[in-house]
């Protein structure tokens, strides 16, 4: 294929939106990638949808789960410090993007969705060369990297939080599941509390560092699983996979009022379940507590470049949810903090109300709006 024919715009059938949307690697960037690819389809049937992947992410199982077709491009990491990859980097960008142009000529693609990933760059690019326009979504308050070199030339920049930089960006929140944007807590709290056996009416506090867990949360936890028994609430503790709590005889961790648990399916049941919800500050967690009400309070991930933090700042300012470090969510901080804000009915009810105030539901049928309008311009 000569140079001429490969920049050159494929031909479009009037009237369509085939739609070409890049994202991968984590659940942070397929969940959003989902929730978009389904409003889309609600928004018009006869839209073409399919997604861009790696061979090496969470999307080879979540996509293809969700009943979205997908494409896969070799991945690319952009290596922050000098090194072998560095330099490897010219090559193996050049042969994704050719790959990526490959899938958006066949699939005729009019409008490129990204959300950020590595598998992002090449796509952009090679929208850029043909005349596709590229429409992004950030879900971090600190943007990656591939968003930040397509937000220079993309038709259109949304964002999950305020105060993201990127040049034009506008903020519509966080693209979420049909299950959690709906939710109406108060109506689902007996059924979710009995699905995860609770007891109906206690106050609850549920502790999770994700579905991987997290070790120093865990830790705290364990020290006072058995004064919970004794404060007039419960307590949901979601270990993460592998991560269980045991005693020194190898036994599950047991006391009154506490339940453990390695993994929740559908988060929904946690929010609707809980009164207060300690977690780790990822985009998508910040962005659903919001929506639902849940008044929280967040330990950001103590490694990488701070954005957890940032994520949690705006729905802090506005009274919906604490924030701690995570070298300070020892006993003691749980013992003071948490577990009197867990039965303090009053100040939960302030908290929910400000994190309403504050959630988004409907971003990803603003960002279906956005791109089809984008893809029919």
């Amino acid at each position: 294929m000569t140079s001429t024919q490969e920049n050159a715009a494929p031909e479009h059938r009037a009237g369509s939106a085939r739609v070409v949307l890049a994202g991968g690697g984590t659940a942070g960037h397929i969940s959003p990638l989902l929730a978009i690819a389904h409003a889309i389809r609600e928004e018009r049937e006869d839209a073409s949808v399919c997604a861009v992947g790696t061979a090496s992410g969470m999307e080879t199982r979540l996509v293809p789960a969700a009943g979205v077709d997908l494409e896969l491009i070799g991945r690319v990491p952009l290596p922050r410090k000098p090194s072998v990859d560095l330099l490897r980097l010219p090559r193996h960008m050049a042969a994704a993007v050719r790959q990526a142009g490959r899938i958006l000529d066949s699939r005729q693609a009019t409008v490129v969705v990204g959300v950020g990933g590595y598998v992002c760059t090449p796509v952009y690019l090679a929208a850029r060369r043909r005349g596709i326009p590229v429409v992004i979504h950030e879900a971090n308050a600190k943007p990656g990297i591939a968003n930040r070199v397509g937000a220079r030339f993309a038709a259109a920049v949304a964002t999950a939080f305020p105060d993201t930089p990127l040049r034009g960006a506008r903020v519509v929140g966080m693209p979420m599941r049909r299950e959690i944007a709906t939710l109406d807590r108060a109506s689902q709290r007996a059924a979710a509390r009995a699905a995860l056996g609770l007891e109906p009416d206690l106050p609850t506090v549920v502790v999770t560092g994700g579905s991987s867990g997290a070790q120093s949360m865990n830790r705290t936890v364990e020290a006072i699983a058995r004064e919970v028994g004794e404060q007039g609430y419960q307590l949901l503790h979601v270990t993460g996979r592998g991560k269980e709590l045991r005693t020194p005889e190898g036994e599950l961790l047991r006391a009154p009022h506490y339940v453990q648990t390695e993994y929740v399916d559908g988060m929904e049941k946690v929010y609707a379940a809980a009164d207060l919800l300690v977690a780790r500050s990822g985009a998508a967690t910040v962005c659903e507590v919001a929506a639902v009400g849940l008044p929280a309070v967040f330990v950001p991930l103590p490694i990488g470049n701070g954005e957890q933090a940032l994520n949690a700042r705006s729905l802090v300012a506005a009274g919906g949810a604490q924030l701690v470090a995570d070298a300070e969510f020892t006993p003691r901080f749980y013992r003071d903090t948490v577990a009197p804000l867990v039965t303090d009915a009053a100040r939960l009810d302030e908290m929910a109300h400000a994190s309403a105030a504050h959630g988004v539901r409907d971003a990803a049928q603003v960002m279906a709006r956005l791109t089809l309008d984008t893809a029919l311009d």
